[in-house]
């Protein structure tokens, strides 16, 4: 009998130590094994990085914005603007089509869903859904709600955007003035309403038809 057994036999214990020793290691693999498998079943249920920017549809809740405000989402890497217009900021908007380079947005159709293809170039009067970014050099133009004569900006304006970088203006509905560098509006991306206070921003009822 080896020195081994004569221990193990004048203590029983420790065999039963070692047992349960072997037990729970082989215990431990197992679940590490385990969620090794189980971790990447799970994260396929979350939208990956690369389904954001190939354009997943992004639902934002819509019903702390006050009139006057703005916030901001991101869809396919862009910001997008809603903004909740006052009733005086609407009342502004026939007011500047004499001013602007396409009033109607039939210049680019691409940047303006047929829904939207009206004087407040909105679903719903009150709220704005457009692309943060100016249609010249990609840049983000910056807030200019306030009435009035303001720096860089007439003294009849009836707010809107100002894009510092050359200057181009837009009214309330992101539509572009006359001699700006700015070729075209800021585009209105799909978008449609789940319900008076969910807004789905990136897809609408044609996309999902």
């Amino acid at each position: 009998m080896t020195q081994a057994s004569e221990s193990a036999a004048l203590n029983p214990s420790s065999l039963d130590h070692d047992k349960r020793n072997w037990i729970v290691a082989t215990a431990v693999v197992g679940g590490a094994g385990g969620l090794a498998v189980i971790v990447p079943f799970v994260s396929t249920f979350q939208p990956s990085e690369r389904a954001k920017a190939a354009g997943a549809a992004v639902e934002v809740d819509i019903s702390a914005i006050k009139p006057g405000e703005k916030i901001t989402v991101e869809w396919r890497g862009k910001p997008v603007w809603i903004v909740k217009r006052t009733p005086a900021q609407l009342a502004q908007l026939p007011k500047a089509a004499s001013q602007l380079a396409d009033p109607k947005s039939e210049r680019n159709l691409d940047l303006t869903p047929e829904y939207a293809r009206n004087a407040v170039r909105s679903i719903k009067p009150e709220t704005l859904v457009v692309v943060g970014i100016c249609s010249h050099l990609g840049c983000s133009p910056i807030d200019k709600f306030q009435l009035g004569a303001q720096p860089s900006l007439p003294a009849d304006w009836g707010g809107g955007f100002l894009c510092p970088c050359h200057g181009s203006t837009f009214d309330m509905a992101g539509r572009v003035f006359k001699n700006k560098p700015a070729p075209d509006n800021l585009e209105v991306p799909p978008h449609m309403y789940l319900s008076d206070t969910r807004l789905l921003v990136g897809e609408d009822k044609s996309t999902r038809a």
